[in-house]
C-alpha cells in the first residue's frame, strides 16, 4: 500500500505527521506542494483545498494531524506487512536491564508459534542483528525493514543465540 503525504516545508502538522508515520514504520512518499505544482494540482482535486497536510493511503484521505485517522491507516498498513511472528524490544535494553554489556541488535522476547520466524529456528532470547544485510542495531530497525517487504518476500535474518552466530532464511 501506497502512502503518500503532501507537505510544505513550514507545516508543523506536517512534520508531526511525518514522525508519526516513521515512529509506527509507516513507509511514505513525501510530495512537497509548494516545490511541485503538479502535487498542489493532486492535492486540490483530492480535497478541493490547498491546506496540508494531507495523508493518503488504504483509500482513506486524511486532512491535517487527525489522529483517530492515522491510527486507523497505521493498522491498516500492519494488516498487509509481512510479519515474521516476534516480539521485539532493544537489546542494550534487556541486557542493562540484565545486568549485562549493553549489545545491539533486537533482542526476540517472545516467538507466535506456526510463524516465520519459528519456522527460521528464531527462539526467545536470541537477538537479531542482520535482516536481509541491512544492519539491526534496535527493535526499530527490524520494523523498518519489515515495513520494506511484500508478502512472499524472501527474508534471511542473522541472529546471535549465546556465543554463536546463526543465519537463516524463510519466504513471507
Amino acid at each position: 500500500m501506497d502512502v503518500v503525504v503532501y507537505t510544505t516545508p513550514t507545516c508543523p502538522y506536517c512534520q508531526q505527521a511525518k514522525d508519526y508515520l516513521r515512529q509506527h514504520g509507516v513507509p511514505f512518499v513525501e510530495r512537497d506542494v509548494a516545490a511541485d505544482p503538479a502535487a498542489g494540482a493532486e492535492l486540490v482535486r483530492l480535497t478541493r483545498q490547498r491546506g496540508v497536510p494531507v495523508i493518503t493511503g488504504d483509500g482513506q484521505v486524511i486532512v491535517g494531524f487527525n489522529r483517530p485517522a492515522l491510527d486507523r491507516l497505521v493498522e491498516a498498513v500492519k494488516a498487509n506487512r509481512p510479519s515474521l511472528g516476534l516480539s521485539v524490544a532493544d537489546a542494550s535494553k534487556i541486557a542493562l536491564q540484565q545486568g549485562r554489556v549493553p549489545v545491539f541488535g533486537a533482542y526476540v522476547g517472545r516467538v507466535r508459534p506456526g510463524s516465520p520466524a519459528e519456522r527460521m529456528g528464531i527462539a526467545a532470547g536470541d537477538v537479531i542483528t542482520q535482516l536481509n544485510v541491512r544492519p539491526v542495531r534496535n527493535a526499530a530497525d527490524v520494523e523498518q525493514a519489515l515495513a520494506a517487504l511484500q508478502p512472499g518476500s524472501r527474508v534471511t535474518v542473522v541472529f546471535q543465540r549465546g556465543e554463536r552466530e546463526l543465519k537463516t532464511e524463510v519466504s513471507l
